[in-house]
């Protein structure tokens, strides 16, 4: 009889090839988590080479979920478990699992093949050596029970049943922290609901898995993880992708305009087309571009005419966008420009995350090309940062720059449903005639915010041309006079510092406000430094930390906050981009904590580099 033990924190990790469905695994055990109310966060790892021959060290496909009854930052930077469905994998993450972890390994994934693909040398098995003393070690036969569940499906063949094995891992694991079936199953009904043998025997695996777990006597134990305490209200699982697609359509209903998306499919970005895609219904007009220029320049195209131009991409893609960016900032029309980041340069790391493109969106364009930009720090930010991005571009008529990552983009965690009633409004003003004072439209004549006026196309009296070229200020005419041209770089640098008097001052996410070091972040790093500044608060340090949202313009009040602390801290997964604006413009002497690995930062990374400075 196996007994139950009460957890607080389990940190898992499915690793197997990239056809063994180690993703869809993981998904399905965090929807499963964050429907019974407990905290969760994830990072999925695929693997560096997509194409890389089966069962070889840069094919593994990795899901790592860290699940908790307390609050959750990070996706755990140690792990519990493992769960290898073949030596690669094996080889891969072992050095991820904390010292006496569990470890469950599919016998069928050791075999000879399989152990020179993970360049074990000849002869040597971990699962025989006793390499893995030090562990829990569980061996199962993954592959050989998951054909015996399937016997009886004689219209599939060997590779179709294979494919099921990932459902008999999760049936597995599911028994073992005492979780129900009836998520996945209902999962399985509605993606194989036209394909019944496919359905009934995953089905049937699932369960098969389960009832494994319970009757095999492999584990003396069963775990549970006891309800989050969470603010009341209605949550599910989201990652980054989806939030900030959310995001865009809450923002469009919210302002009345329609929502347009022109985008050319690029890793790790392509999700947000997939996602708007399925929201006709909202009004939402996606179109797949047949590159990343074309994308971008119906984008402008939408927003010229009166909708909310959104395009897509990574940074290879945007670096393609460029010369179309500078037109939107020359229209002076609302545009959002998301670059979901990824390593680099050139093709780089398509599947790995990497605060890459700060630099490159702050000054990555040809003539003075200002443009305001947003961070998004978590998948369930994405939606927040992507509704700010939409606010901005409309009510000051400029394009707008989203930063994600892969990191927030393909991670999920709880997400508690908004309220219409507590987002923004959006407030969207269109020049429908002249006025008394007018004789004719004066496409760049000003307000107090220094944004033009947006006039639809087509509007009677409101004729009027803009381009590439450099426009007279007010007239609009084009305009090659020197001192003109001065003045309308200068005009459209102070129109974007100007909205620094529309966002939010900058807050601490905890920590004195006066002390010795403050951490200092953007985007994606914000779980890992919240975790470590906490370790150190509760041992009794003097560390802050604030966390970067707005990056251009910045708050008003980030130099005095910067000014309050002897040391300046600066964590990036990058080779130190913000560290050097933050030197440029506030004079402080900030100290880079770089890892560029195509990994986050770890806490206990952070932990330590921030005693050195204490």
């Amino acid at each position: 009889m196996q007994k139950e033990v009460v957890l607080q924190d389990v940190v898992i990790k499915f690793a197997g090839d990239s056809g063994d469905g180690m993703q869809l695994t993981g998904q399905q055990f965090t929807n499963n988590t964050a429907i019974l109310g407990i905290d969760i966060a994830t990072f999925p790892d695929f693997p560096a080479e997509i194409r890389a021959p089966i069962g070889t060290l840069p094919g593994v496909s990795g899901f790592q979920l860290h699940f908790s009854s307390n609050s959750v930052y990070t996706p755990g930077d140690i792990c519990d478990v493992l769960v290898a469905m073949n030596a690669a994998a094996l080889k891969v993450n072992l050095k991820s699992l904390k010292k006496g972890g569990k470890i469950i390994a599919n016998i069928e994934g050791f075999d000879t093949k399989n152990l020179r693909l993970a360049a074990y040398p000849d002869g040597v098995n971990p699962l025989e050596d006793g390499s893995l003393d030090g562990y829990d070690l569980t061996k199962v036969d993954v592959t050989k029970l998951t054909r015996e569940a399937l016997k009886a499906y004689t219209d599939l063949g060997i590779k179709e049943r294979d494919r099921a094995k990932n459902m008999f891992v999760l049936g597995m694991i599911y028994w073992l922290y005492n979780r129900d079936l009836d998520t996945t199953i209902e999962y399985l009904k509605d993606k194989f609901k036209k394909k019944e043998s496919i359905l009934n025997s995953n089905i049937d695996v699932l369960k098969a898995g389960y009832f494994y777990g319970e009757t095999a006597e492999l584990f003396s134990s069963r775990y549970k993880v006891e309800k989050a305490k969470m603010e009341p209200g209605t949550y599910r699982s989201i990652m980054g992708n989806q939030a900030l697609s959310m995001g865009l359509i809450a923002a469009a209903q919210k302002s009345g305009l329609q929502l347009f998306l022109g985008s050319y499919p690029i890793t790790p970005a392509t999700d947000i087309l997939h996602e708007l895609s399925k929201y006709k219904n909202f009004n939402v007009k996606t179109f797949q571009a047949e590159d990343e220029i074309a994308g971008i320049c119906a984008a402008i195209g939408a927003s010229y005419g009166g909708s909310i131009g959104v395009t897509s991409t990574s940074g290879p893609g945007m670096a393609l966008k460029t010369e179309a960016m500078g037109l939107a900032v020359m229209l002076e029309i609302p545009l959002v420009i998301i670059n979901v980041q990824r390593g680099g340069p050139s093709t780089g790391l398509p599947t790995k995350t990497e605060q890459s493109d700060l630099l490159q969106a702050y000054y990555g364009r040809n003539g003075e090309c200002p443009m305001p930009i947003i961070a998004s720090n978590s998948p369930s930010d994405c939606f927040d940062a992507a509704f700010e991005a939409v606010r901005i571009a409309i009510e000051h008529m400029t394009p707008v720059i989203l930063l994600s990552d892969g990191y927030v983009a393909n991670g999920a965690e709880p997400w508690r449903f908004p309220q219409t009633k507590d987002l923004k409004n959006i407030n969207v003003v269109f020049k429908k005639e002249l006025t008394a004072d007018e004789e004719k439209f004066l496409p760049y004549k000003r307000d107090e915010k220094l944004t033009r006026p947006w006039a639809l196309p087509g509007t009677p009296g409101l004729e009027h041309r803009i381009g590439g070229i450099e426009k007279e200020d007010i007239t609009g005419n084009i305009s090659y006079d020197p001192d003109n041209h001065q003045h309308m770089v200068k005009t459209r640098e102070a129109k974007v510092n100007a909205i620094a008097d529309y966002i939010p001052l900058q807050t601490l996410e905890s920590g004195p406000e006066k002390g010795d070091v403050l951490v200092l972040g953007w985007g994606s790093t914000k779980g890992s430094i919240k975790s470590a500044v906490s370790t150190l608060q509760a041992q009794g340090y003097s560390v802050a930390h604030a966390h970067i949202k707005y990056v251009r313009p910045f708050p008003k009040n980030l130099a005095t906050l910067l000014g309050n602390y002897k040391r300046i801290l600066v964590p990036e997964i990058n080779n130190g981009q913000l560290v050097k604006i933050i030197r440029d413009q506030f004079f402080v002497d900030a100290v880079p904590f770089n890892k560029i690995k195509g990994t986050p930062i770890t806490s206990q990374e952070l932990v330590e580099a921030i005693k050195e400075l204490l």
